[in-house]
């Protein structure tokens, strides 16, 4: 019995293995896994807009490429990595504020921000602003993807 329970225990690393080698086959699996590894959203391009009446930050548009990052945006690799941590943590950067969130009344300024463009596959449609609580909790998640502005 001790014999076949060390000659199982030996063929589960083969396996592992074998199953391993296989997913490295797969089409497109070698990309996506270097972009998991690295931290990035795979197959981002998005066109993120900012616009600030205050000047607090200038108002720009920038283009956001990941797996690699690129683009225009000023910091694509921080940017990257962020919705990279935000896909690992199964969040959508893009919602919106719930219907029905209660937030708090708290105004953080005149900027707004829209992002359009694909990201792991999907169309991206979002709009950001700074009216509420919940609205600057948004934004504040997806620095630095928007501008931190406080």
């Amino acid at each position: 019995m001790r014999r076949l329970a060390s000659s199982l225990a030996s063929c589960v690393p083969l396996a592992a293995a074998g199953l391993v080698g296989l997913a490295a086959l797969a089409p497109g699996a070698s990309a996506a896994a270097s972009a998991a590894a690295a931290g990035e959203a795979p197959g981002a391009v998005l066109t993120v807009s900012v616009s600030d009446p205050s000047g607090a930050v200038p108002s720009a548009t920038y283009e956001l490429r990941c797996a690699p990052a690129g683009g225009t945006h000023p910091h694509a690799a921080d940017a990257c990595d962020r919705l990279g941590v935000l896909d690992r943590d199964g969040a959508d950067p893009f919602a919106p504020v719930p219907d029905g969130q209660i937030c708090t009344q708290i105004y953080g300024g005149p900027a707004t921000a829209h992002i359009t463009g694909t990201w792991r596959g999907r169309a991206v449609d979002a709009a950001f602003d700074r009216r509420n609580g919940c609205e600057i909790a948004r934004w504040r998640g997806l620095v630095p993807v928007l501008p931190a502005l406080d």
